[in-house]
């Protein structure tokens, strides 16, 4: 049995308010649980809470870890890189190499914060993509939503009650406390960078007392985060039920899910609870591990046969409570964009029977007329297995683009062949070549802002063929 003194209440060092709203009940004793039932509720928190585990990590490492490799500013600052994701960036997995990022996470808790865009060229693609705690990505700034013209956007967390203040064009409000927004902005080529530092430099990030030229508000209070789980440990760790507990306070319980919150609270994942695993006993320790397992087993069968992104992004409406759904997402590409902002086209089954490797020479082949069809842009980018990361290689090419199209060689008939393999396949054909690790590897097609042949499945990316 699960009992009660493994269990046991704190009250958070940071001072964090729990957000549990009143219609949650008092959960049942935990005495009462059974290690079928422990193992069941394990394996639904394993699937919900993955993503927001591995969101927790991500942020930690960005803008809490002051002294970590990855660190890049505060929590309420905007930092910019001028450059794109490289083989030696191991923190998000599946990056993209297309778009230098912006990075910021927004503590609303006080007050709102304002982003302020520049406007730039109709031809060039930018966004801000705010994804929430859940990893929800519950809006979008920039060419799609808002367009190239810029403003002024107030970003407003789940208590703020204020009505829009002058010289905002558009409120979002969030449904958790701590928001990322994600920004990125095309780069045309090498010789671009110039061009995107300039935009980047006229992204504004400010509290919205700030923006209105009034004091401040009283500070909420400081939060003492907690150690993140690395990356290699998080689908096995029993302390990724903890992590969960400390996110879920500053997530207010959504109306649809009172009910599974009560059924974690039951192995003391909620708000303020903490488990005690050196408590548990073998038989419970069991369960746990045992429902973390079952719950990877699932979302590994849905993965088998997922080919696309279009049901693994989006606001919480969108995906309908389809936690396995938003757990493959975190798992292929946390950070995916929703359908309608990016298409990705996923290579990661076998090809004849032989699963993907670099042992294997393959191509890939567009039809005259039948290029990705993106109003923005389109790429192939690869990435090894089982990491996830981009591969590096002696030409350094992580990715083949549209705007590199001026550059490769079409067929004969105005098609377009790019090989897929670990060596060179030799000078008249290296401009088409995008090279692979000597091992596993997968790919991902992304079409940034798809036209509507790819979201109705006119349009599929062609297939990897085995030449050898």
């Amino acid at each position: 049995m699960l009992m009660q003194e493994t269990i046991r209440k704190f009250a958070f060092a940071a001072g964090i308010a729990l957000v549990t709203p009143a219609v949650l009940h008092t959960p049942a004793s935990a005495a009462d649980v059974t290690p079928a039932e422990a193992r069941a509720i394990a394996k639904e928190a394993y699937i919900y809470g993955f993503p927001m585990v591995d969101n927790y990590r991500i942020a930690w490492a960005f803008f809490v870890d002051k002294g970590g490799p990855a660190y890049k500013t505060s929590i309420n600052h905007l930092k910019s890189d001028a450059n794109v994701f490289t083989p030696a960036d191991k923190t998000v997995q599946t990056p993209n190499s297309d778009t230098p990022y912006s990075f910021t996470w927004l503590d609303l808790r006080a007050e709102p914060m304002v982003i302020t865009l520049p406007p730039i060229e109709a031809s060039r693609y930018y966004s801000v993509q705010l994804i929430d705690l859940y990893t929800f990505n519950f809006d979008y700034l920039g060419t799609r939503t808002t367009g190239n013209g810029g403003g002024n956007f107030l970003i407003a967390g789940p208590n703020w009650k204020g009505a829009t203040p002058p010289g905002i064009a558009k409120v979002i409000r969030a449904e958790t406390q701590f928001v990322f927004p994600l920004y990125r902005t095309q780069l045309f080529g090498p010789s671009d960078i110039g061009n995107v530092k300039k935009i980047q430099a006229q992204y504004k990030l400010q509290p919205l007392s700030t923006f209105l030229g009034k004091p401040a508000p009283q500070a909420a209070p400081k939060i003492k985060f907690i150690p993140p789980l690395p990356v290699a440990k998080e689908r096995t760790s029993l302390q990724m039920f903890n992590i969960l507990s400390f996110l879920l306070a500053l997530c207010p319980a959504d109306p649809s899910e009172v009910d599974l919150r009560e059924r974690f609270a039951k192995i003391g994942i909620g708000p303020g609870q903490t488990i005690n695993f050196a408590k548990l006993s073998p038989e419970m320790t069991a369960a746990l591990k045992a429902g973390m397992a079952d719950g990877q087993r699932e979302i590994d069968a849905r993965k088998a046969v997922t080919t696309s992104s279009v049901d693994l992004f989006g606001t919480r409406a969108f995906m309908k409570n389809n936690y396995v759904n938003r757990a493959l997402g975190a798992q292929t590409g946390i950070y995916g964009n929703s359908k309608d902002e990016a298409y990705y086209g996923i290579y990661d089954k076998p090809v004849d029977g032989v699963a993907m490797s670099g042992a294997h020479d393959y191509t890939i082949h567009y039809a005259a007329g039948q290029f990705p069809p993106a109003k923005a842009f389109w790429s192939l980018t690869m990435y090894d297995l089982p990491h996830q990361f981009l591969v590096a290689n002696p030409i350094k090419r992580y990715l083949i683009n549209s705007p590199m199209l001026p550059q490769l060689k079409l067929d004969a008939d105005g098609g377009l062949t790019l090989y897929i393999q670990h060596g060179s396949p030799g000078p008249d054909k290296e401009s088409n070549w995008l090279p692979a690790p000597q091992g596993p590897f997968m790919m991902i097609q992304r079409l940034y802002i798809p036209e509507p042949a790819v979201l109705d499945g006119s349009w599929t990316e062609p297939p990897l063929v085995t030449v050898k």
